[in-house]
């Protein structure tokens, strides 16, 4: 069952949400073909994870704020939510199979989540594992930084690794992604 957001709601529903369980977010609208061809299959595949993730719906054109602030283009536009910001998207009127894949994709363990779990399985780098159970995302990427310096070329690897898959699980948006991604681009390069 879909839980309908506007711009009052949007900031507990979805942004405060995420930070719980994976919040995916339809934005639509009542005049979009597509919208309510893709609404029945979004509203079976989330139903069949039994809560591994929240179904958000935001009409387009009462909540126009939100779209603006999301760079709505084209709906349908569907916006997955994790740990307040976006991770994956789509736009369009997807089939249940790429559909399911999404939804998969956003709750099954990251790349990230399982480089993690070998760290600590393997006791490695416990002050960045420590980091990153404690959310500190900032001070995680300056301990793997600071590696860097004097890492051989496959320890080199596998900081790169680690941090590209921690980005992609912020997404795009998030600030510490982005100045974290120049960092190391320019330690590596």
């Amino acid at each position: 069952m879909a839980i309908d957001v506007d711009t009052g709601s949007f900031e507990r529903d979805v942004i405060e949400r995420s930070e719980e369980v994976p919040v995916v977010v339809d934005f639509w609208a009542e005049w979009c073909g597509p919208c309510h061809m893709l609404a029945p299959v979004l509203e079976r595949e989330a139903a069949a994870r039994e809560g591994q993730v929240v179904l958000a719906k935001v009409d387009v054109e009462e909540n126009q704020e939100l779209a603006e602030r999301y760079a709505i283009r084209g709906i349908p536009a569907v916006k997955a939510f994790k740990n307040g910001h976006v991770t994956a998207e789509f736009t369009g009127a997807l089939g249940a199979p790429a559909v399911a894949q999404f939804l998969d994709d956003l709750t099954s363990p990251s790349e990230a989540d399982r480089l993690v779990d070998e760290l600590r399985v393997e006791g490695e780098w416990p002050d960045v594992v420590a980091a990153l159970d404690a959310r500190d995302h900032d001070l995680a990427f300056e301990l793997l930084l600071g590696r860097l310096e004097e890492a051989d070329a496959d320890e080199r690897e596998r900081i790169r690794r680690l941090m590209v898959a921690l980005f992609r699980d912020l997404g795009v948006e998030h600030p510490s992604a982005s100045r974290y991604r120049r960092r190391l681009a320019s330690a590596l390069y």
